[in-house]
C-alpha cells in the first residue's frame, strides 16, 4: 500500500471537442459507462493502491465534479486527516484566473499546497482516463529504476495527432526521445515523481513562464538531467478528444473482454452511491446486447445500446447503437439510431432520428426533441 505516496488530479484537460457533452461539465465529470463518470477510474485507482490523500485541482465548469464528489466518503476518503481535498482554480501564471493552460501552470498555482504535502512521493494524473491501473506496480518501478519522473503509457493510439504526446524508448528503458507524433508509446499523463524533485521543477518552469509538464519541462529532460521512464501500461484504455472517440470507446463496454479488464473486482471502480429500485422490462419489450442500469422503464426494443438509471423507453420505441444519460425518456414508437442523450433529455412519440459511428448524434442535457 502506497502511504508514502500523495495523489493529485488535474480535471479540466484542453484539447476536447466533446461538443454539448461538455458544455456544462468539465471532462471529468462527464457520464461514461452507465453509472461512473471519467473521474472515477483515475480516482479510484489511487484509492485502490492505498493513497488516501488527493487533492482534486478544479476548474471552470465544476459544479458538476462537486456534486458527484462530495466529501469522498464513497471512495473511503472522509476522512478528519488527509483524504479527499478541493482545490479552487487559481494561476499565478495566467491573467485569466481560472483557466489553466497546462499542468504546469496549475502547479505553480499550488505551490503552497505542495509544501504541505506530508508524503515524500506524488502521484499526479489527468482525470480524462480510462483504465485501471495498477499504480503499485508504477510506484514500485519509479523506485527500481531510479527514475526522477515516471510516465504511465501505452501501446494503444488515440489516432488525434498533436492530441497526446508519445515516448520512444533507449535500451535501458529510460525515454529517448519525447514527441508530439505517434511513435512509441502514448502518455497517459499519469506520472510518479519525488516531492522534492516536483517542487524543483514547478520552481523551475514558474522562473520561465513555463506552463506544460510534457512538452516543456520533460522534453527538455537532458538539458535539466533529467532521468524518465515509461511505464508501459498493457490493459484496455479510452480516452475521448472527440464525439466519434466517446461514443467507440463506451460502445466498447460492450465487449466482455473490455469489462473484465476495466472492472477488476481485485481492483473495484468506485462511483457515487445510489439506491435506484431494480429496472422494470415490459411484457413485450425485448433488450439485446446493451448495458441497462438500476431505475430505468424498459418497455420498447433496445439493442447494443448503454442505458444509464431511470430511462423510460416507452412501447413501440426502438433503440438502437444509442447512449442516453439520466432521465431520458423515449417516447412511444421513436426510433434512435447511433444517438447520444445526454441527462433529462426528452424525445417524443413517433420520432425518428439516425447518426452514425463517426458522427453520432448528440443532444444537450435537458433538451426536448
Amino acid at each position: 500500500m502506497l502511504n508514502n505516496v500523495h495523489g493529485i488530479l488535474m480535471t479540466n484537460q484542453p484539447g476536447y471537442n466533446l461538443k454539448e457533452l461538455s458544455s456544462i461539465r468539465s471532462i471529468s465529470s462527464v457520464p461514461y459507462g452507465g453509472r461512473y463518470r471519467l473521474v472515477d477510474f483515475v480516482l479510484s485507482n489511487m484509492v485502490n493502491a492505498g493513497i488516501v490523500d488527493i487533492g482534486v485541482v478544479l476548474q471552470q465548469g465544476y459544479q458538476s465534479l462537486l456534486d458527484h464528489l462530495g466529501s469522498g466518503k464513497d471512495w473511503d476518503l472522509a476522512r478528519r486527516r488527509g483524504g479527499l481535498r478541493l482545490l479552487p482554480p487559481f494561476s499565478m501564471t495566467n491573467t485569466q484566473q481560472h483557466n489553466y493552460r497546462g499542468m504546469m501552470d496549475a502547479l505553480v498555482g499550488l505551490r503552497d499546497y505542495l509544501d504541505e504535502i506530508k508524503q515524500d512521493y506524488i502521484v499526479i494524473a489527468d482525470a480524462d482516463v480510462v483504465a485501471n491501473i495498477e499504480l503499485e506496480k508504477v510506484y514500485d518501478q519509479h523506485i527500481a529504476s531510479g527514475a526522477d519522473v515516471t510516465v504511465v503509457c501505452s501501446a494503444s493510439y488515440t489516432d488525434r495527432p498533436g492530441y497526446a504526446t508519445y515516448y520512444t524508448l533507449a535500451e535501458d528503458g529510460s525515454a529517448a526521445e519525447i514527441v508530439n507524433k505517434p511513435v512509441g508509446y502514448e502518455s497517459l499523463n499519469v506520472y510518479v515523481v519525488a516531492k522534492a524533485k516536483l517542487i524543483e521543477l514547478v520552481e523551475y518552469a514558474a522562473a520561465r513562464g513555463l506552463y506544460s509538464f510534457s512538452h516543456q519541462v520533460l522534453a527538455n529532460k537532458d538539458q535539466l538531467g533529467l532521468k524518465v521512464v515509461p511505464y508501459i501500461f498493457e490493459g484496455y484504455v479510452a480516452r475521448f478528444p472527440t464525439v466519434a472517440d466517446y461514443f467507440a470507446k463506451s460502445m466498447d463496454l460492450l465487449k466482455k473482454d473490455v469489462r473484465d479488464d476495466l472492472f477488476n473486482p481485485a481492483h473495484p471502480i468506485r462511483s457515487k452511491d445510489r439506491s435506484d429500485p431494480a429496472t422494470y422490462y415490459g411484457p413485450d419489450s425485448k433488450v439485446v446486447g446493451s448495458m441497462i442500469s438500476d431505475g430505468c422503464v424498459i418497455e420498447g426494443t433496445v439493442e447494443n445500446s448503454i442505458i444509464f438509471r431511470n430511462v423510460k423507453v416507452a412501447k413501440g420505441a426502438v433503440v438502437k447503437n444509442c447512449i442516453l444519460m439520466k432521465d431520458t425518456d423515449i417516447g412511444e414508437g421513436t426510433n434512435l439510431n447511433c444517438v447520444i442523450c445526454d441527462k433529462a433529455v426528452t424525445i417524443g412519440a413517433g420520432r425518428t432520428l439516425s447518426g452514425c459511428e463517426a458522427y453520432p448524434i448528440v443532444y444537450a442535457k435537458g433538451a426536448r426533441i
